[in-house]
């Protein structure tokens, strides 16, 4: 579902996802989509990846004929359903010890590294607090907003940003508000309310907040490690792996990792991909 201003309303996009997967029972995966027998590609990711995947998913069809099955949730809780007895043909998680306990299973047959995430400090257009540095959240009399209570990338992973970096008590100190949502709580942000936040950059990339912030870049020592890489990999229950291993070399293919490029992401094809899936040790090894 889109909000009136053209993006995914995130509550409701995960609401249904999440009731999508509570669905996916053994032997649901690769339903057929088409009368013409077409079987669909069932497709699993963490939420936070939608942005890219539909596009990418969009020119995979058009370029194979192949239909696309996506369901996007919060990847802890489509973890825990696999590591269960759903099932689904590729899943795309965040958190590489999520992919790994999969690969452990057996459950996931091979996984690589798809993009990573990235934390930035905002604030609205022309900067009027005069903001430089995430050392300035300290400053007295500049209004911050943060989202605790949102999902563990935007929540406890900006909390542990800023406490790593040595400005959390003062930061939330001056917190004009502590949200839950952080797609929505941003908009105190792009409105001028308060004065910065701490997002990850693919939040600035949705279409309704285009052109709405100044971005400055977080030293990567303070970023938290688990939230930063994303995989993706062919599952156990892939009715024609060869179509599955086919679409995921195309998400990780110029075309596939130009979506999650767009989107906010650093692309695991790129040469800082390479470096940081080297950095978090990403391999299937």
């Amino acid at each position: 579902m889109q909000d009136k201003n053209g993006g995914i309303n995130r509550r409701t996009f995960l609401k249904g996802s999440a009731a999508l997967a509570t669905l996916a029972v053994p032997g649901a995966a690769g339903a057929s989509s088409k009368e013409d027998g077409v079987r669909s590609l069932e497709v699993w990711s963490c939420g936070g990846l939608a942005e890219a995947f539909i596009p990418a998913n969009e020119a995979w069809e058009k370029q194979n004929g192949v239909p696309i099955a996506y369901t996007g949730a919060f990847a802890g809780a489509l973890g825990k359903s696999l590591l269960g007895s759903a099932q689904t043909e590729v899943f795309a998680p965040r958190v590489l010890n999520l992919a790994k306990k999969l690969k452990e299973q057996g459950k996931m047959l091979s996984y690589r590294p798809l993009c990573f995430t990235k934390y930035v400090l905002i604030t609205p257009k022309g900067n009027p607090a005069g903001i430089r540095s995430i050392e300035d959240l300290k400053r007295s009399g500049v209004k911050t907003m943060f989202s605790p209570d949102s999902s563990p990338p935007g929540g406890a992973a900006v909390t542990g940003l800023l406490k790593k970096s040595g400005v959390l008590n003062e930061a939330t100190a001056n917190a004009i508000r502590m949200g839950s949502c952080v797609q929505h709580d941003v908009a105190d942000v792009a409105a001028g309310k308060c004065d910065a936040s701490v997002v990850e950059l693919r939040i600035t990339r949705l279409p309704r907040y285009k052109d709405a912030f100044e971005i400055f870049d977080i030293p990567e020592e303070f970023f938290p490690a688990p939230p930063i890489p994303f995989t993706i990999g062919v599952m156990k229950w892939a009715k024609d792996k060869r179509v599955a291993e086919k679409f995921v070399e195309f998400i990780c293919s110029e075309t596939g990792q130009a979506c999650f490029e767009r989107a906010g992401f650093i692309p695991a094809l790129s040469e800082e991909g390479r470096r940081l899936a080297k950095k978090y040790g990403v391999n299937d090894g």
